[in-house]
């Protein structure tokens, strides 16, 4: 068990689903992938299916030139949710007592794309780029500056877990009585260094991605940012349990068994207190690669055994944000157990329910999908070089 509960006590949203909680909890129990749109200028010499966020950001505030890129601008739109609730932590526990924790894995590399062409075109970089805008730290500092805080602020890149893994931090920062609220999430923006590199390894998608299919070819990318408030003590959607590992098979290939991928869940599971068949949910990382998906059902199995909780994989609705995806997920978990979900529904798994034979079934959530109370969710991220995540999320104090 944690030294301490630990609850969310808020969130704010800006997805390629939409920023409002009741429109991406409809789109995720829909199974709504219209979201997912084609892009021209990301790709090399085709086009892209990409999740990007349609909603207009804000305008950057002034002082802040040196932060201003898209991916900080996500972020910012994220934060207007939860602002008020900052200012109010600042009041009650003092600017050197909030934490602010981010995971990305490209912070403003597009800003920086930008910059080079304009370079190669009138030989000097643009008045408004500043390298800063691209450092993988950047994030964190700007919210803490943003937001006049002073206490610690870093950020977390390990890849696909990245955001993920800011919730272990968060926790630490808690439990160790550094911090009295930590600002967690993650941020990702889109850019062509990532999607043509993830081309250059064959892993790019032409059509919607199709995880756990026996036609799965590859991933779509997506953008996005999620904002979380942890703090100590008891609300409705309890931070139960983080599971962290580091398998360090291969630079870019997950162990073939899932090792790696077990000891995380198995160190969630323990640290919430729970067994496996008292797992009501379980968000996949599912990301349609033909490697990832083998990995993942096999370490299900090992984990579930004959108690496989219903799961599926939502990156066919947003793509896959990278070092916002396990923000995003652990997004998607805390609306399933929040107030807004009042049917119980779970996330629909959409892909062409062709089973490959070769995998372990899962029990993938379908339209004859039952609806039963909800008390505890898993949500897995699995990055490049075996750095994993586990996260249970639970459900806490009744909703008035």
């Amino acid at each position: 068990m944690t030294d301490m509960t630990i609850a969310i006590t808020h969130a704010g949203f800006c997805t390629p689903l939409g920023i409002e909680p009741h429109t991406i909890l409809q789109a995720l129990l829909g199974g709504d992938t219209s979201h997912m749109v084609q892009r021209d200028h990301l790709l090399f010499g085709r086009s892209a299916l990409v999740g990007e966020v349609s909603a207009e950001l804000p305008a950057f505030p002034d002082g802040f030139a040196q932060y201003d890129c898209r991916n900080n601008a996500l972020m910012l739109k994220a934060l207007a949710a939860i602002a008020s609730a900052v200012e109010t932590a600042k009041q009650r526990y003092g600017t050197a007592r909030i934490g602010v924790v981010i995971g990305t894995s490209t912070s403003g590399i597009a800003k920086g794309e930008q910059a080079l062409k304009y370079h190669r075109q009138h030989g000097q970089f643009p008045d408004d780029y500043h390298y800063v805008q691209q450092e993988l730290g950047s994030s964190a500092l700007f919210l803490r500056d943003y937001l006049q805080l002073t206490g610690p602020a870093y950020t977390v890149s390990t890849a696909c877990s990245s955001s993920a893994k800011v919730f272990a931090s968060g926790q630490r920062l808690l439990n160790s009585g550094l911090c009295d609220m930590v600002i967690v999430g993650g941020v990702d923006s889109l850019s062509q260094l990532t999607l043509n590199g993830f081309d250059a390894l064959e892993s790019i998608a032409d059509q919607r991605c199709n995880p756990f299919s026996l036609h799965r070819c590859g991933i779509n990318i997506g953008e996005g940012a999620v904002l979380f408030t942890l703090e100590r003590g008891t609300g409705p959607v309890m931070l139960a349990g983080c599971g962290e590992s580091a398998d360090a098979h291969h630079i870019s290939a997950p162990h073939p068994q899932g090792d790696g991928a077990v000891n995380a869940m198995q160190q969630a599971l323990t640290q919430a207190g729970l067994a496996a068949n008292q797992i009501d949910y379980v968000n996949l990382h599912g990301t349609a690669t033909q490697q990832n998906d083998t990995m993942e059902s096999r370490a299900m199995l090992r984990v579930f055994g004959g108690t496989l909780p219903p799961c599926s994989s939502t990156k066919p609705l947003t793509g896959h944000t990278l070092g916002a995806a396990g923000a995003l997920e652990a997004g998607f978990c805390w609306l399933l157990l929040s107030e807004f979900n009042h049917s119980n529904g779970l996330p629909l798994h959409c892909w062409d329910a062709e089973f490959d034979p070769e995998l372990p079934a899962l029990p993938l959530v379908s339209q004859d999908y039952q609806p039963k109370p909800l008390q505890h969710l898993m949500s897995n991220s699995f990055a490049f070089g075996g750095s994993n995540a586990s996260l249970i999320f639970s459900r806490g104090l009744s909703h008035e």
